[in-house]
């Protein structure tokens, strides 16, 4: 991967996240569900206690030594808008044997910053052009529109969340 320096970009900055950067993670986290998902998943995802939840999940992150992955947010006027985590793919077998080594772990830019290009300079800054594999919700139409414009292609791996039916994630890779 190439060094970690901010990338500028026509509407904000791209650059690597520190723990400053958690609530900002936790909060673009529960809004972009919010935003993309709501009436499809379990309200219990983006309910009251989400952003709880999704703070400490990445305070535990940065508590990691070293941390489990490369993790890049994107500000805007210094506001996290959007971020983007990648690591190790055996992490995200879900049950499958993993096809590349690296995994897109999460990808996310609020609503009013889609179509922006924060989100191609996060995939960018993240995989650095790797070959990757990632889980999408079937029926995310933008983001497999997406993840195809950037050489992913479904492999015919699906899972199905046995706790959550309505969520069942297409693995992509490139």
């Amino acid at each position: 991967m190439r060094a970690s320096v901010p990338c500028v970009t026509s509407v904000g900055q791209v650059r690597p996240a520190d723990v400053d950067d958690v609530d900002g993670i936790a909060r673009v986290t529960v809004r972009s569900w919010r935003e993309t998902y709501a009436g499809i998943l379990a309200e219990h995802h983006f309910d009251g206690g989400a952003y709880d939840r999704r703070r400490e999940q990445w305070t535990r992150f940065f508590a990691s030594d070293p941390p489990p992955g490369r993790l890049v947010v994107a500000t805007v006027d210094g506001e996290v808008v959007g971020f983007a985590c990648a690591g190790d793919a055996h992490a995200a077998e879900q049950g499958f044997p993993a096809a590349r080594p690296l995994h897109l772990y999460a990808i996310y830019v609020l609503a009013a910053h889609l179509g922006s290009g924060l989100g191609q300079a996060l995939l960018d800054e993240v995989l650095d052009g790797a070959p990757a594999q990632l889980w999408v919700l079937r029926g995310n139409d933008r983001a497999i529109a997406f993840y195809t414009r950037n050489g992913f292609a479904a492999d015919g791996v699906e899972f199905t969340d046995p706790d959550d039916p309505a969520m069942v994630e297409v693995r992509m890779v490139r």
